[in-house]
Parts: structure tokens; C-alpha cells; sequence
């Protein structure tokens, strides 16, 4: 799909080119071009989108009560979840 997307953006670039005012090619560009891949892109990326929610969804139902990212300490104590427990020097 991304070998489409470029050759279309390659055409685009070319009509835009050819235009005889500026306006007329960067408007060419915006309606011919950047509009239609950007909501071409929104559409087919959905299923991913979808994918990652449910992927969220499951590993949040995953996780007990209990569990916490910051692992219990508070934002002060310069714990961080990990290495040695040092608190940072």
C-alpha cells in the first residue's frame, strides 16, 4: 500500500507542477494528494487501532487490583520501580 500511496503522491506532485499559479498548485497538492491519503491512512488503520485497544483492554483485566506501575512508592522517594534502589545519585 505504501508503494501506491508514494506514486500517487509522485502524480500529484508532477499535476501540481504543471499548474499555472502557485495557489492552483498547492491546492492541487491539498485536494488531490494530502487529503485523500490522509483519510485513506485514517481508514485503513483502523483495525489497528482496534487491535491495540483490545490489546490494552486485555492487559489492563490482566492486571490484579494490587498492582500498580509505580510500584508503591510516592513521586518523592526517588524510587523508581527499578535498578538498585538507590534513589538516583
Amino acid at each position: 500500500m505504501w508503494i501506491v500511496a508514494v506514486a500517487w503522491m509522485y502524480v500529484v506532485v508532477l499535476m501540481a507542477a504543471t499548474e499555472p499559479t502557485v495557489v492552483g498548485g498547492i491546492m492541487t497538492f491539498v485536494f488531490y494528494c494530502a487529503l485523500p491519503l490522509s483519510i485513506l491512512f485514517y481508514l485503513t488503520g483502523a483495525r489497528r487501532r482496534r487491535a491495540r485497544r483490545a490489546g490494552r483492554a486485555g492487559q489492563a483485566q490482566r492486571t490484579s487490583p494490587g498492582d500498580s506501575a509505580d510500584s508503591g512508592g510516592n513521586a518523592f522517594d526517588g524510587n523508581d520501580g527499578g535498578g538498585d534502589g538507590g534513589g538516583g545519585d
